[in-house]
């Protein structure tokens, strides 16, 4: 069997998992400990605070400082109300691309990673690699910030970090920030004939995105004038509005959920501030006029910063030296190499598959892209030796 047919195999057992992010990945975090294992590596594992989800750090080579990092997050976003052709959890091949939830994004790159395990192990000399695998990438980077707390408190310092998110394995060395978050409206219900006598916490939820949406609007003229993202200027995102169930009824509570993409720190600021201030001298006043215990809640989610470019970036290098690549680009999209660069670490973003099929029905990454992507790994054994 080669290389390839293992790391497809693997694969398929992976996208078996249904690691949604609102589920426990802790039946894959199991089983790929049982295969870094089998390869030598030293596997900690590290539950979260309700112990349904875990992260998975291993490592091979000497216990020392210096390492390198290859990363991926275990958690898929949902197919609920997506058509897909097949079974989003059992994978498909057809004209060399397998199908499947987390084929790209990024189960694909874990796959390529653990089945070059047992290689790499044989070419670690003084420089140790380590696999890391996070839950909840999705919903916040919630599990990489879990880990970075527990390299911190370890003392360990890596010094490089390769995310394998799909780049179609080109080499990515900047991304915006991500901010996720979760607007709760409390109002008061009421008969449908008397709207005057509740406070439509939809109808509130609406003004909200309605702020979002002249947001959008004015962050087009904060983009800086000279930037690499496209699009240039921070975005926001209303993912969600719920509330109410029935035709007649005042709702008395609502949520939105939504985010943004800073291209700048200053951005994040300015949206926030400008939302508290909303809130606090047209939409609260008007609510508590009805009913004094009307709220306005905005929840975090997770904040994670941006990925900055930098002059010196020895993953970059090294990345750019195994691909071949002749430059680095920038992408507007989040991933957990911010973190890893906020620990110290140098990060870089190459793995296979395209973005434009994560999170869609239907998605998959090609045999092509795998390939590339094992054969990117079989080179870093060199780096490996000092």
């Amino acid at each position: 069997m080669t290389t390839l047919d293992e790391t497809k195999a693997l694969l398929a057992e992976l996208v078996a998992f249904p690691t949604v992010s609102s589920d426990s990945n802790l039946a894959m975090i199991a089983h790929l400990a049982g295969r870094l294992e089998s390869s030598g590596a030293r596997v900690d594992i590290h539950l979260d605070p309700s112990g349904q989800k875990a992260n998975l750090f291993a490592t091979l080579g000497p216990d020392a400082n210096g390492g390198i990092v290859l990363s991926g997050h275990t958690d898929v976003v949902p197919t609920t109300d997506q058509s897909w052709t097949s079974d989003p959890f059992e994978l498909r091949e057809d004209g060399g691309r397998l199908y499947g939830r987390g084929t790209c994004d990024m189960k694909g790159f874990i796959a390529a990673a653990v089945i070059m395990a047992p290689r790499l192990a044989e070419a670690v000399r003084d420089r140790p690699l380590h696999f890391a695998f996070t839950y909840d990438e999705e919903t916040g980077c919630i599990g990489a910030q879990a880990l970075a707390a527990t390299l911190r408190d370890r003392g360990l310092c890596p010094s490089v970090a390769i995310v394998g998110e799909p780049t179609s394995m080109r080499v990515v060395e900047g991304h915006k920030g991500c901010h996720e978050y979760t607007t709760h409206f409390t109002g008061l219900e009421g008969h449908g004939s008397a709207p005057d006598r509740g406070v439509n916490a939809v109808e509130y939820a609406v003004r909200y995105v309605g702020r979002l949406l002249e947001l959008q609007e004015a962050l087009k003229d904060r983009a800086p004038a000279r930037t690499r993202f496209q699009p240039p200027w921070t975005t926001i995102n209303t993912g969600a509005l719920t509330g109410g169930h029935a035709h007649n009824v005042i709702p008395g509570l609502a949520r939105v959920d939504w985010e943004m993409r800073p291209v700048q720190a200053g951005d994040a600021d300015f949206v926030k501030a400008d939302l508290t201030r909303y809130c606090a001298e047209r939409l609260l006043p008007a609510m508590r006029a009805v009913s004094p215990e009307a709220d306005i809640v905005t929840e975090t989610v997770g904040e994670v910063a941006g990925l900055m470019p930098a002059d010196e970036n020895e993953a970059k290098a090294i990345v750019m030296e195994l691909t071949g690549a002749s430059a680095a680009d920038v992408v507007p999209f989040g991933t957990e190499a911010a973190i890893f660069q906020a620990l110290g670490l140098s990060a870089v973003i190459c793995g296979p598959g395209s973005i434009e099929q994560a999170h869609k029905p239907d998605e998959f990454v090609s045999l092509a892209q795998l390939a590339e992507c094992l054969g990117m790994l079989e080179r870093l054994g060199g780096k490996l030796e000092g």
